[in-house]
């Protein structure tokens, strides 16, 4: 099956400039992953996801871990789409307000040590590396795969609520976008 589903991770225990930096799920958020596994096990046989594939992130890997025990697989972990990377030199304090910066503007005018348009590609390689797969990602990593697959430059080029389901195919190796996912209706920033 070439469809792919990358979903944005559920409610995190605590958000962008918080003492954890790495934080699980919140009760919330918990649910939320429950309420996905049981939204894409409800699909068709055909349609179903067969696999599950997780960013390293912890509330991405309990967000899947859900489906994954339904499913009876365990969780294949590909950094390709973990969370954008930061800036060495930044602190993490410096972080919320360098991506408040990024999303306002263009792939290739983040400021940082990384060349960030190339790292789209390396989130749609992943992406694309895991045909017939639920893909549990972050906000930035959805906003990247969705920009490959459609030439758009902008970095917020949509805002994928908690456990939004962003589906894509793949066609003649190209990652294509079927539908976007369901946006968040306050900002995520």
């Amino acid at each position: 099956m070439s469809r792919i589903y990358m979903i944005r991770h559920g409610r995190p225990a605590s958000s962008w400039g918080g003492e954890d930096h790495d934080p699980g799920l919140d009760a919330v958020g918990a649910e939320q992953a429950r309420a996905v596994a049981d939204l894409l096990l409800a699909l068709s046989a055909a349609a179903r996801p067969s696999r599950v594939v997780s960013s390293p992130l912890r509330r991405c890997r309990e967000t899947a871990q859900p489906l994954a025990e339904a499913l009876g697989v365990g969780i294949e972990i590909d950094p390709r789409v973990g969370e954008i990377p930061t800036p060495i030199a930044l602190a993490p304090e410096e972080r919320p307000a360098w991506l408040r910066a990024a999303f306002e503007g263009r792939w290739r005018d983040i400021r940082g040590d990384l060349d960030y348009a190339a790292w789209v590609q390396t989130v749609a390689q992943g992406v694309a590396a895991h045909p017939g797969a639920a893909v549990f990602s972050h906000f930035v990593a959805l906003n990247a795969a969705v920009s490959a697959a459609t030439g758009g430059e902008q970095v917020a080029a949509f805002r994928p609520d908690h456990v939004s389901v962003t589906v894509f195919d793949m066609v003649d190796g190209d990652l294509i976008l079927v539908a976007k996912g369901r946006e968040a209706s306050t900002q995520v920033l």
